[in-house]
């Protein structure tokens, strides 16, 4: 009785902290948290919000060139009686407006002379240019704009078309965008080529997945990325498969940050964990189950992080602090005994959940203490996660896709769009060189 009461006892306490999780306390997306916003596990600075000392400021400014000027004379009569028009002007006092012109399409026509030799009645005429293959069509900034919103601001076709029609009269149809897409991810292949060659030179790199639906049906979007670099995936399986066909992780022996999701763990590579992911885990295991070891761990933890990042750690404190950790994860295995295996109980024991982090913290007390020793990684994994969250804004903007090329296509050309970003290169222009023909590349290391 006493077995059951206590197997019960647990299960209770799991399910409240099913019911309870959020994006503060476990792994669950921001997407699904409550009305509410969680509590930040930001470290208190003391400073106000907003501009801080030395912040430069922005503001719009008077331009030295303004495309027009209209100039509203002095009329009239004094209160006098004396006319103004005989009256120098003496000063002009000046004000700008900053606005968009009017918009429409510039149309440019291609002739092209037809000869007739005297001599011998051949028919020879001038060839038309590669910008112009058919007998109407739209130029490569029209389809750069399409593509613009439809792969970098997530805005569906027919919305695309729309607000392309609004601005410039007319718009090219759903059909005629999506081929352009593919002829943009065709054009990129060789772009593709050369970043995931530049990241197996990379001697540290960032994983990350989320779900995303092709036809309702739930595959998975993959990210890779560096400073200077990003690649995604589209795959149906979200494991060791998709790391494949993307190419790289399998031949990588950097270090990867990642989640401590196992098919990461499992390559032959140096592994850093994120400790976002952590913090979170400890704060729903000291709230939830009362953990008070969790608790102290999650504070030992932020405050070294935050000693590092304001350049305050000493090597005794690093030191001190490994030795904290061991001891709290020591004391949470003696608060959380394992669960032996009963009679005729067969496969693996399930373990609390808090035993299975200090575990999971016993195991992986380097890969997840790294940044402390290792100048080049940081605390967390969120330039992984910040690179993926753009697929949840694109699911909530447009859904999903119609098909697995269509979530290629879209992969490959956010690959491009990113890694100009990174480069600090305008991805219009980009956009622009994709559709002519000539694509402008980022930098890529020798």
């Amino acid at each position: 009785m006493t077995a059951e009461r206590d197997r019960l006892v647990v299960e209770i306490e799991e399910l409240k902290a099913q019911v309870g999780a959020d994006s503060s306390t476990s792994n669950v997306p921001p997407s699904q948290d409550k009305p509410w916003k969680p509590l930040s596990e930001r470290v208190k600075t003391g400073r106000l919000s907003g501009g801080q000392p030395g912040h430069v400021g922005k503001t719009l400014e008077m331009s030295a060139q303004p495309d027009t000027v209209i100039v509203f004379p002095v009329s009239g009569q004094c209160a006098c009686g004396h006319s103004w028009d005989d009256v120098p002007v003496q000063d002009v006092l000046a004000r700008q407006v900053h606005d968009l012109p009017e918009t429409r399409l510039h149309v440019t026509e291609y002739q092209v002379e037809v000869k007739i030799c005297p001599h011998c009645t051949q028919r020879q005429q001038a060839a038309f240019p590669a910008a112009a293959p058919g007998q109407v069509q739209y130029g490569p900034r029209v389809h750069a704009l399409t593509t613009f919103l439809n792969v970098v601001h997530f805005i569906p076709l027919a919305r695309t078309a729309e607000i392309v029609a609004t601005l410039y009269g007319s718009a090219p149809s759903d059909g005629t965008i999506l081929l352009n897409l593919n002829v943009a991810a065709e054009r990129l292949k060789g772009f593709e080529a050369q970043v995931k060659t530049a990241l197996l030179a990379e001697p540290v790199l960032y994983a990350d997945e989320t779900g995303s639906k092709v036809n309702g049906k739930l595959q998975w979007l993959h990210i890779l990325t560096c400073a200077s670099y990003t690649l995604y995936g589209h795959h149906r399986s979200r494991g060791y498969d998709a790391l494949v066909a993307m190419g790289v992780l399998p031949e990588y022996r950097g270090t990867l940050m990642h989640d401590a999701w196992r098919t990461y763990l499992a390559l032959p590579m140096d592994h850093a964990l994120c400790n976002a992911h952590l913090l979170r885990e400890l704060r729903g295991l000291h709230e939830f189950f009362q953990q008070k070891w969790a608790g102290e761990l999650r504070c030992a933890l932020q405050l070294v992080y935050h000693e590092r990042k304001t350049k305050t750690l000493t090597a005794e404190g690093t030191l001190a602090f490994k030795a904290r950790f061991d001891e709290l994860v020591a004391a949470g295995l003696e608060t959380n005994p394992a669960v032996e295996r009963t009679a005729g109980q067969r496969g693996r024991v399930k373990q609390s959940r808090a035993r299975n982090v200090a575990l999971r913290c016993q195991r992986y007390k380097r890969e997840m203490l790294r940044f402390l020793d290792d100048d080049r990684m940081p605390f967390d994994n969120n330039l992984a996660e910040q690179g993926i969250r753009m697929m949840c804004g694109k699911r909530k903007a447009s859904g999903g896709f119609r098909s697995e090329l269509g979530g290629e296509v879209f992969c490959r050309i956010r690959s491009y769009v990113a890694t100009l970003h990174k480069q600090g290169m305008s991805v219009w222009r980009g956009l622009v060189s994709v559709f002519a023909g000539n694509v402008l590349l980022p930098a890529f290391l020798p």
